[in-house]
């Protein structure tokens, strides 16, 4: 995230007023860039807390 701690906040005001659709709509607003995910593929077996998948 680019300002992980307004995204931080804006989760935290989500899920306390996960019931209020007006509330996620606002704190959803001007977050940035998505946070980046991993492809487990590509992290190390010795790295991971736990195996998934089949």
């Amino acid at each position: 995230s680019t300002n992980p701690e307004v995204r931080a906040r804006a989760i935290v005001k989500a899920t306390t007023h996960f019931q209020d659709p007006e509330i996620i709509a606002e704190v959803s607003k001007n977050l940035g860039e998505a946070m980046p995910g991993l492809d487990i593929k590509q992290i190390p077996a010795e790295e991971l807390l736990a195996p998934r998948g089949w």
